[in-house]
């Protein structure tokens, strides 16, 4: 994978183990994900149906049909109703697709395609410390807007978490007249 362009496109079933078999590296080797059970292939399928090519929740992969790299997505921020065009994402990378310019691809198809959605701020947590998450954040436009201290554990110790936010619409603060 390494140095090789790879196609990003949208999120298909045929990726799902490949995604899945990604992230759940994530769960048991990082503090990065607050997941701390790996995703059955059945979780993983529920998952899938809440991505949509319209809507806010939409979910992007690198790399061959079935063997993906990496993967950007969007999805619910929180479940009340007033929160729906808010969206947190995230983008994990496979080790050796690192430090290439993958993440920013994804990403930067991502955001184009929530253009065109009902989406207006996006979030990101990071699970600290994560320097390098942190940095490619602010290149991507994303402004620090919390920190929240020891809110998540795992591995035996708590964590801190920084949100970021990314405004995604031009509208105004108000929608009141």
């Amino acid at each position: 994978m390494e140095g090789a362009p790879q196609e990003i496109r949208r999120l298909s079933s045929a990726d799902l183990a490949s995604l899945n078999d990604l992230y759940n590296s994530y769960i048991v080797n990082t503090h990065f994900t607050f997941d701390v059970e790996p995703f059955s292939m059945e979780r993983r399928r529920e998952w899938l149906e809440c991505f949509t090519a319209q809507g806010p929740h939409q979910c992007f992969v690198a790399g061959a049909p079935g063997k993906i790299c990496g993967y950007a997505c969007s999805n619910i921020f929180r479940q009340k109703a007033a929160y729906a065009t808010s969206v947190e994402t995230s983008v994990y990378l496979a080790d050796d697709a690192q430090r290439q310019g993958l993440g920013g691809r994804l990403y930067n198809t991502l955001f184009a395609a929530l253009k065109h959605a009902d989406a207006h701020r996006a979030y990101a947590g990071i699970a600290l410390p994560n320097l390098a998450s942190e940095n490619f954040h602010i290149e991507m436009g994303f402004v620090e807007v919390g920190h929240y201290h020891e809110v998540g554990r795992k591995f035996g110790r708590y964590w801190d978490v920084k949100w970021f936010e990314k405004v995604l619409s031009g509208a105004g603060r108000s929608m009141v007249t």
